[in-house]
């Protein structure tokens, strides 16, 4: 799939980038791409939430009455569930939320989401991604030009001086993320209506998935 570069002022440069096929081109499993979506959402869940039980509440270890003959309840103990200020049943305990999936399924999730994204017109190839010092408003400027209003995701190739200008100037833009072309994901992938991405990048993203 052949489309045009662009340069950083919105310009169209004199040459053309192909788009490999089996990235950009390849069948579309929603299924899959679902999948990957559902196990990095619970990948980033920490797991940690906890509450604690009668048996971790300070105090309580003396009987609030006797047994019989007050006319009350029998009570054990005020650090019981249904004291309050008593330990809790049933409640969220510390767990693992990470799901596993394969590195094959992974990366065809990947292509199918890349797919769409070219299907719709959403790749945006730039000669080069390179600002002389960091600066929002630079960055803003040039990728109204490039993308209008729509929200963009930008794919450096995470390293060199010209990719730490480009994830500054980028940092304080609401309808903009800058990420390192190595952890490419469906739900970034998904989440952006416009996927810029410089010539250096894109060999990255073929070299791995390709």
């Amino acid at each position: 799939m052949k489309v045009d570069v662009y340069t950083l002022e919105g310009a169209k440069a004199s040459q053309q980038a192909d788009l490999p096929t089996k990235i950009f081109e390849a069948p579309v499993n929603v299924d899959l791409m679902h999948q990957a979506y559902v196990r990095q959402m619970a990948n980033g869940r920490a797991g940690t939430h906890k509450t604690k039980t009668r048996s971790e509440v300070r105090g309580g270890g003396r009987k609030p009455w006797r047994q019989k003959g007050t006319g009350r309840a029998r009570q054990g103990s005020t650090r019981s569930p249904q004291w309050v200020g008593g330990g809790r049943v049933h409640t969220p305990r510390p767990r693992d939320y990470s799901k596993d999936m394969p590195k094959k399924m992974r990366r065809a999730a990947l292509r199918s989401a890349l797919s769409v994204k070219a299907a719709e017109e959403g790749i945006l190839v730039v000669d080069e991604i390179k600002l002389a010092e960091p600066k929002t408003k630079a960055m803003s400027a040039a990728l109204e030009k490039l993308a209008g209003d729509a929200t963009v995701l930008i794919l450096t190739a995470g390293e060199g001086e010209d990719d730490a200008n480009t994830v500054r100037s980028a940092r304080n833009l609401a309808s903009a993320k800058t990420l390192n072309s190595k952890y490419l994901n469906v739900r970034d992938l998904l989440g952006y209506d416009k996927v810029v991405v410089s010539l250096k990048s894109l060999d990255l993203i073929e070299g791995y998935l390709g």
